[in-house]
């Protein structure tokens, strides 16, 4: 840039001229990307609060074959919180079915209707059958072998005590091109889980990526358009939650060619929770550094499993 050009330059921009006026572009689309990343933390945050969300879970309960008493009297099988009366059915299980008869005045829902009976789907076999008393509402899951209720409180005191998910600073440095590299033929690997089990899971190729001049890979889950993460690194048990987390990976384009972007690396609901039934990330998913991005553990006192 010539003298008479900067004179001009600092007529019209001013003592920020070399702040403001020579970086425009790359301001603007760094600023944009900011706003992107803390539109999406905003929706994740409203996200756990929802109805559906991971922060209302009150209990998870495992079941046995045949007669389950459910209730808040301590002499049930199930014992839910004190919210719910002190009987309020039996759920039977069985090979066949599953089905819940409720006690006389009970005040249990199935929508808008009041039942006596009904005959209950697990989540495995779809959306699963939803009953509610008053604030709570509880369905059946399967996990493995095992049926467990899942016990939601829509009005828990843990919806108003997380205000915010702690993260890191968004830098877009962490937003790293990778290269996807597709298996031949379908193959799965084991993930663990915090049940001290494993799940079963497709896994669709490598993502091959380099940070600080080495090469590493993630082997996700999902398919090539639904690319799915779970991983650990060093920052895990000290400022990120110990049991690793999630991230998920944009459809790579015609050339393979994605982006990892870990300032959208969030915690699995096990971190806010210990009613969730967690992946945890696979020996071949633990990065050997630091990813100092995305989302931080919350500052919440939960219960391990």
């Amino acid at each position: 840039m010539t003298g008479k050009n900067i004179l001009i330059a600092l007529l019209v921009c001013g003592p920020l001229f070399f702040v403001r006026c020579s970086n425009q572009p790359d301001s603007s689309e760094e600023s944009s990307y900011r706003e992107s990343i803390r539109e999406w933390r905003s929706e994740r945050l409203k996200s756990l609060k929802s109805p559906d969300g991971w922060l209302n879970l009150a209990g998870l309960y495992w079941l046995d074959t045949g007669k389950n008493t459910v209730g808040s009297d301590s002499s049930n099988d199930v014992v839910f919180p004190e919210k719910a009366p002190e009987d309020l059915g039996t759920l039977f299980l069985s090979a066949e079915n599953i089905r819940f008869n409720a006690v006389n005045d009970a005040g249990v829902y199935h929508g808008d209707s009041l039942i006596d009976e009904i005959q209950l789907t697990s989540d495995a076999e779809g959306e699963p059958t939803v009953l509610t008393h008053g604030p709570l509402k509880w369905f059946v899951i399967k996990r493995g072998d095992q049926y467990g209720i899942r016990l939601r409180d829509l009005k828990s005191p843990l919806l108003d005590k997380l205000t915010e998910i702690p993260a890191y600073p968004v830098r877009k440095e962490w937003r790293i091109k990778a290269k996807f590299d597709p298996f031949e033929e379908k193959r799965t690997m084991e993930v663990p889980n915090v049940l001290g089990g494993t799940f079963q899971q497709t896994t669709p190729g490598v993502l091959k990526f380099e940070y600080n001049g080495e090469s590493h890979s993630l082997y996700p889950t999902g398919s090539r358009e639904s690319l799915f993460v779970v991983f650990g690194d060093d920052t895990n048990a000290e400022e990120t939650y110990g049991g690793g987390r999630f991230l998920v990976v944009e459809a790579p384009n015609e050339n393979n060619v994605t982006h990892l972007d870990f300032n959208k690396a969030y915690n699995p609901p096990c971190a806010f929770t210990p009613y969730a039934t967690c992946p945890l990330p696979p020996k071949r998913n633990v990065l050997p550094f630091k990813v100092k991005a995305g989302e931080k553990a919350p500052d919440l006192d939960v219960p391990h499993h």
